[in-house]
């Protein structure tokens, strides 16, 4: 397994050893590597089917192949999410005097990618990395309320719920998508409340959540509608920067 992993990565590198040679031949990648040719036949017919190689039809030569390109991009995505939202977060953190989370999909959880502290001494925090299952938390609720419908149906079928839980949760999902926000008590920590909204970027992709970490017992009317509307305020301004259409 380890072998033909690095055979594949020498045939990647080969591919784009030079930028005045976007087409290789067999024969040619064969000879760079020093393998087989049946050895490398079989090593791209694999890496073309998962798109990491592509071949022109015209010259039966290889290229690299576009999957790079998407995996490139959504890191790309992702580190400029990051780099974008945190100022948004400091600001947020300031004005409401809360612990302040940014989550992104992650399979059937989301994961923690980055976290402003409460500038109070008693507040909730929760860890970088952590992995929540989808169906806890304000957060992840509202990911769901607002990703394409069938991708959210096919993380609910997989998520170790009750049909009874999904079916409430489903429900829950449309008064979120109604309000535009999420807001939920003791889901994961007894205690504890969350309030959330969306981040929503270019081709209305939602790219993951903004919430609101607080104690429970502070929370009156007022304060939660005043922490409401930061929060959505909050999510918007970084749906804007990272590509929303307005």
């Amino acid at each position: 397994m380890v072998q033909s992993i690095d055979r594949a990565m020498q045939i990647i590198h080969i591919l784009t050893s030079d930028d005045h040679k976007p087409n290789w031949s067999i024969s040619e990648i064969a000879e760079q590597a020093e393998l087989p040719l049946s050895t490398v036949h079989r090593l791209l017919r694999s890496l073309t089917n998962y798109g990491l190689v592509a071949q022109v039809p015209e010259t039966k030569q290889y290229k690299i192949g576009l999957t790079w390109m998407e995996i490139g991009l959504k890191l790309l995505e992702n580190m400029d999410f990051r780099s974008v939202a945190r100022p948004v977060m400091e600001k947020l953190a300031q004005e409401v005097q809360e612990s302040i989370y940014l989550n992104m999909l992650s399979g059937i959880n989301s994961i923690i990618i980055e976290r402003v502290d409460s500038p109070l001494k008693v507040r909730m925090t929760d860890n970088l990395g952590e992995r929540i299952p989808m169906n806890i938390g304000a957060a992840n609720k509202t990911m769901l309320a607002f990703m394409n419908p069938i991708d959210a149906k096919r993380i609910m079928d997989k998520l170790l719920i009750s049909e009874k839980k999904k079916k409430e949760l489903t429900e829950q999902l449309s008064e979120v998508q109604k309000k535009g926000y999420a807001v939920s008590y003791g889901e994961k920590t007894e205690g504890t409340a969350s309030i959330a909204a969306p981040i929503i970027g270019f081709d209305q992709k939602v790219m993951g959540a903004i919430s609101i970490g607080v104690l429970s017992y502070s929370i009156t009317d007022e304060r939660l509608s005043f922490l409401i509307d930061k929060v959505i305020e909050a999510a918007e301004e970084i749906s804007l920067q990272v590509g929303k259409t307005p």
